[in-house]
């Protein structure tokens, strides 16, 4: 004996409605396991403490310009720059600038070598609200290098 499977055959209607359906519960469940997924940005203090670690950094050397009022604070422009000879045994490996009134603290990372030339960075950021910038500048002989400034902000460029 044999035994006959019997197959239904699926109409055109039915594929579509059930293909969409589908889709449809895909992009509902990837949104809901997106959303549990994102973490909490670190504090500027966690950060802070991953750049310096034990060491104290200090004070002086690195200059910060900025606007003392910035209208909107979704771009705003600085400029950091550090005074070293940017020698082969002496030399900026690293500028970090935190602002730490943001939800995510960290706003860039510039990296260095003895062939930059100068310790030297110009770039925009966004503000959620008046703080204090920090510089923090990584030398190759191991220490640090710190310097902060203020901006008022009277439009936040975060959401925030």
């Amino acid at each position: 004996m044999t035994q006959r499977l019997k197959l239904e055959v699926v109409d055109r209607r039915d594929f579509v409605v059930g293909a969409g359906a589908a889709a449809m519960l895909a992009i509902l469940l990837g949104r809901s396991t997106a959303a549990f997924a994102q973490e909490k940005p670190p504090t500027f203090d966690e950060v802070f403490k991953k750049i310096v670690g034990d060491k104290k950094p200090e004070e002086g050397k690195v200059s910060i310009e900025l606007p003392e009022i910035a209208e909107n604070g979704n771009t705003v422009p600085y400029t950091v720059s550090v005074d070293s000879p940017m020698s082969d045994a002496d030399y900026v490996k690293a500028i970090h600038v935190l602002a730490p009134g943001n939800p995510g603290p960290t706003i860039a990372s510039f990296h260095f070598s003895p062939m930059s030339g100068e310790a030297k960075v110009s770039s925009r950021m966004r503000l959620a609200k008046t703080q204090d910038i920090v510089a923090v500048a990584e030398l190759s002989n191991g220490s640090m290098l710190a310097g902060k400034r203020t901006v008022k902000v009277t439009i936040g460029g975060c959401g925030g």
